[in-house]
């Protein structure tokens, strides 16, 4: 039984998004297809019709500095955003996170745009660009818009994609600035191949003793990737001591919601592990941005 009748690979935007509009049945976007091919493969797909490759559009596999933002193609590879000078410099999180994601045979060809796509709420990379403030490019045959990536996210595995209408051009992701940093850190039973279980990412900017903007996102905190904007707001102003990091750890177990999974972890050892984590990860921040 064939998996799918039509492969195609469109050579621009506006190719694609006709290939996706087109298509009798069911169309969908691939490029790595590190998640997609084994849902396909597995059942856990409804069936598909159309695949549309979007490997060959030039446009979609760029990374680069445009005015004061750093854009990242839908297509670039794991890898290459990991060992990316640009990367570094302006998306640290983003650039450790995509280290950690599969093993090496994997990062060489999964993509950020596919990471965000499947919509899993412990995504690496997802969590690391939503504490970078990150808007996702949303092409369709009218346009292609700006999407916060935190409006990205409807549920577990569902996102605001408008299925068959529309795919993801790319990210934007503003320009690292004086005193600013960020850091991501993740912890998971096998160096390489596990999914996290548990992430957290966090940026900030400093002002000598005090934080003045910060932005943390932690993973998995419920159906969906999300930023915690409460312990966001009761560290914002104040200066780094061990009192008020003491009262953001206890706003952040109030925030999220950990599930058990008989695979990875408890939702108690989570909310353990989460402690160590949103201090290890301020810190690394902090120090960066001095």
């Amino acid at each position: 039984m064939k998996l799918w009748q039509e492969y195609l690979r469109p050579n621009s935007i506006s190719e694609a998004v006709q290939a996706l509009t087109s298509s009798p049945g069911q169309a969908c976007v691939i490029a790595g297809g590190t998640d997609l091919l084994l849902d396909i493969q597995q059942g856990r797909h409804s069936n598909v019709h159309t695949l549309v490759d979007i490997t060959s559009i030039p446009e979609l596999n760029q990374l680069e500095v445009r005015r004061d933002l750093l854009y990242i193609g839908a297509t670039v590879s794991l890898n290459r955003i990991a060992s990316s000078p640009l990367a570094i410099e302006h998306a640290q999180a983003l650039a450790e996170a995509s280290r950690l994601i599969g093993g090496p045979q994997v990062r060489n060809v999964a993509t950020l745009g596919g990471n965000v796509a499947h919509a899993l709420p412990a995504a690496d990379g997802t969590i690391a660009m939503m504490s970078l403030d990150t808007q996702v490019l949303v092409a369709s045959q009218e346009n292609i818009r700006e999407v916060p990536l935190q409006k990205m996210f409807l549920g577990a595995g569902k996102t605001a994609l408008s299925t068959g209408k529309e795919l993801i051009a790319g990210f934007c992701i503003p320009l690292r600035k004086k005193n600013q940093a960020s850091a991501f850190k993740r912890i998971m039973r096998s160096q390489g191949i596990a999914l996290p279980i548990i992430n957290l990412s966090a940026w900030l900017q400093r002002e000598g003793d005090r934080i003045v903007d910060l932005r943390i996102a932690a993973g998995p905190a419920g159906a969906t990737p999300r930023r915690i904007a409460s312990v966001e707001d009761l560290l914002r102003g104040n200066t780094i001591k061990d009192g008020l990091i003491s009262d953001a750890v206890c706003e952040l177990l109030d925030q999220i919601q950990f599930r058990t999974s008989p695979q990875r972890a408890t939702a108690e050892y989570r909310h353990h592990l989460v402690k160590l984590l949103l201090v290890d990860t301020l810190l690394e921040a902090w120090d960066r941005a001095g």
